[in-house]
């Protein structure tokens, strides 16, 4: 075990009013992987899908797998050569509580001869929960990573947290 932290905060964005995206720039290629921690809900009453693109690629350079289940139903979608990397829905609740918290885990981000892994964890009390893999078909290291939701803005007080994974 390396000595000193695992898990390098590198930044965080506590949004203080509704955004319709929030960017992670400039991203050392220091670590063996990355994890993005989201607390976030919608800002209206539609649902929108969280997405995520890197480096600025807005080419069908993705595909994801995505298992979802809700308690007493499951489902399985695939994607391939799509603009973006999905995490599923976010909702609106009208108590002002934001409503769910995603884990994203950017595998091997800094590689240079591998395309990107990324794994994500959706918990959605009201609604799902799922698990996604979404590959990213560049070698390039990632070094920018923007989040936005299909539709309309991210509630204020939602919480985007970037950590790096120190090197064993």
């Amino acid at each position: 075990m390396a000595a000193g932290n695992t898990y390098v905060a590198l930044a965080t964005n506590t949004l203080g009013s509704a955004a319709a995206s929030v960017t992670f720039s400039s991203i050392s290629g220091a670590y063996t992987d990355l994890v993005l921690v989201i607390q976030t809900g919608a800002d209206s009453s539609a649902v929108a899908e969280l997405q995520v693109q890197v480096n600025g690629d807005t080419g069908s350079n993705y595909s994801r797998t995505r298992l979802t289940g809700s308690g007493s139903a499951a489902a399985s979608s695939r994607a391939s050569s799509v603009a973006f990397m999905r995490f599923t829905g976010i909702a609106y609740l009208p108590n002002g509580n934001l409503d769910c918290n995603v884990l994203v885990n950017f595998m091997n981000y800094a590689n240079t001869t591998t395309y990107k892994t990324v794994l994500s964890r959706l918990n959605h009390p009201a609604a799902e929960v799922n698990a996604t893999v979404n590959l990213w078909s560049s070698t390039s290291a990632i070094t920018s990573i923007l989040i936005y939701p299909s539709t309309n803005n991210f509630k204020a007080g939602s919480t985007f947290q970037l950590f790096g994974i120190a090197a064993a």
